[in-house]
């Protein structure tokens, strides 16, 4: 047989445990913050029928999605986001879906961590595969809601240790005040807001040339750009401030800005992003409020904001301001095996370290010099070795030996444990 290269697929990754390690983290953080709010965990699964995700992201999200038709010939899509999984959950299972189940709680407040995937070129801070990491408020059109939202990201920043953020905050409605004064259609509305969205990578020049693709003149995409840029924040955003305000978030993190478009044609009134001061791949945070798209599963309107973490940037952002522990060990202590003779030794107190609650490892070859075993356990940044030779077997002691000042002491089976707990 024909040996296969091992390789991944471009834009797909594999996280070795180091790697692993940090997301784990992350992620057992978020989630402390987003309990705390009293919101709970979701799932959903990673097929969908196409139909399902088709025309909720705009045509450029339609292009992205990776779309196919299985062995049983139904024509399914990978989940592209989790809101509009999440819209069809609610349809589903709440009493105003009108699917006839009454299984959510209104407002239903869920956070949902899983993967999606996007055709994206890959670059930078963007994969096809990619974890996304959603908090949503559903049934209540609330100013407080919305504020709940950007407080809950922002706090979920701060506990991972980011000083230095900014929130920027639109009302999506502005774009349809400028429509009437100019005349523009629906179509046209939604053109301003895909190329507008760019503005900060693509600059003014860059807008306007994509503007005149789509048939504007010259001089109207400039009045479309300075139209917008002056627009004055709507007493909703007001509100929404200052609700942000009462709950402790600082008055300079919050920043009105009128040309954030976010280029999903589902919002609907409040969008947002977060971006982080030294860390130039872009926005960690978007969100928004999208009170028609559940509408698109049911025969009713039922109201939703919220906001989605880029996982990935987020990683890269902790990594790039060295916000990780320096220890991220799951290991806390090593058992070595001495020889064959006194391996039972080592089981025995590997076995009492864990009924303890404490993370163990036994060297699992009988084999090894010591000077191997200690060596593997500095290679996995393991913290503490047990030792347990014919002299420590014959005292009934044990030696615990720090792979970090390479200090030893030795104790007796409760006196470990204790060292260790």
């Amino acid at each position: 047989m024909k040996n296969v290269e091992p390789k991944t697929l471009k834009g797909f990754r594999d996280f070795l445990p180091k790697e692993t390690k940090k997301r784990q983290y992350a992620i057992d953080t978020l989630k402390k913050v987003f309990e705390s709010y009293g919101f709970e965990p979701l799932e959903t699964p990673a097929l969908e029928y196409e139909e399902v995700l088709l025309g909720k992201y705009g045509e450029e999200g339609d292009k992205l999605m990776y779309r196919f038709v299985d062995n049983g010939g139904r024509r399914v899509a990978l989940r592209y986001d989790q809101t509009v999984p999440l819209s069809r959950v609610v349809a589903q299972y709440s009493p105003r879906g009108g699917a006839g189940q009454n299984e959510l709680s209104m407002p239903f407040k869920r956070y949902q961590i899983q993967p999606v995937w996007r055709a994206e070129n890959t670059q930078k801070g963007r994969f096809r595969e990619f974890l996304q990491c959603d908090v949503d408020i559903v049934g209540t059109t609330s100013p407080l809601s919305d504020a709940e939202v950007i407080a809950v990201a922002t706090n979920a920043l701060k506990t991972l240790g980011f000083k230095d953020y900014k929130v920027l905050i639109n009302d999506r409605n502005n774009f349809s005040y400028f429509q009437e004064s100019m005349n523009l259609s629906q179509e046209q509305v939604m053109a301003v807001i895909r190329a507008i969205d760019k503005l900060k990578k693509i600059g003014r020049d860059g807008v306007i040339n994509e503007l005149k693709e789509k048939g504007f003149s010259y001089d109207q995409a400039a009045t479309v750009i300075d139209s917008i840029s002056n627009i004055k924040p709507t007493e909703y955003i007001l509100e929404i401030m200052q609700n942000l305000k009462k709950m402790g978030i600082k008055e300079e993190r919050i920043q009105f800005y009128p040309t954030l478009a976010r280029g999903l044609d589902y919002y609907t009134d409040l969008i947002f992003e977060i971006e982080i001061e030294g860390y130039t791949a872009g926005s960690v945070c978007g969100g928004g409020r999208y009170d028609k798209l559940i509408a698109m599963f049911s025969d009713k309107d039922i109201p939703a904001v919220g906001f989605a973490f880029g996982f990935d940037r987020l990683i890269e952002a902790m990594d790039a301001l060295k916000l990780f522990p320096d220890n991220l060990e799951t290991t806390k202590v090593l058992v070595t095996i001495f020889s064959k003779e006194l391996k039972e030794k080592s089981i025995e107190i590997s076995s009492r370290l864990r009924s303890n609650n404490i993370n163990t490892e036994i060297y699992l070859d009988e084999n090894a010099k010591l000077e191997k075993q200690l060596k593997y356990a500095d290679q996995k940044g393991i913290p503490y070795v047990v030792v347990i030779g014919p002299e420590e077997a014959e005292k009934n002691q044990i030696t615990l030996k720090n792979m970090q000042t390479r200090e030893q002491k030795t104790f007796n089976q409760e006196g470990l444990v204790k060292e260790l707990a």
